[in-house]
């Protein structure tokens, strides 16, 4: 079967302090958090995952990514490349998390929209490598 893209796993908005967008999010929008780590807060969208982060790049501004859900993200990454695909990085452990890993690598679209890969690795197996 072919590789497609379906599943939205987590959508990120970029803000300019943290924490003072957890509080609102959290407290002012009675969003569910469902963790927090350094530069980043995550809330439950009805399934979907809405990071809060700050750019990772200083100066660069978005409103918004797009996270792809895939379940193998090396696999995915060559299969995407392989069709002309290019990569900011290569997929990199993001966070972990009690029950499982998050990976994550970032592609652009032809707008230079950023679109991300994200894979969660149950604990105690590591994604496929080389």
């Amino acid at each position: 079967m072919e590789l497609g893209l379906s599943t939205i796993g987590q959508i990120a908005i970029t803000v300019s302090q943290v924490d003072q967008a957890i509080a609102f999010y959290r407290d002012k929008l009675g969003m569910k958090l469902l963790f927090q780590v350094p530069n980043m807060g995550f809330f439950d969208c009805g399934g979907i995952r809405l990071m809060l982060t700050v750019a990772e790049t200083p100066g660069e501004t978005h409103s918004s990514i797009l996270y792809f859900k895939v379940a193998d993200i090396q696999q995915a990454q060559r299969e995407f490349t392989a069709r002309g695909v290019t990569f900011e990085r290569e997929p990199g452990l993001t966070a972990r998390l009690p029950d499982h890993d998050l990976w994550i690598t970032f592609f652009r679209d032809p707008d230079r929209n950023l679109l991300a890969l994200m894979s969660e690795v149950p604990r105690g197996s590591a994604p496929v490598t080389g």
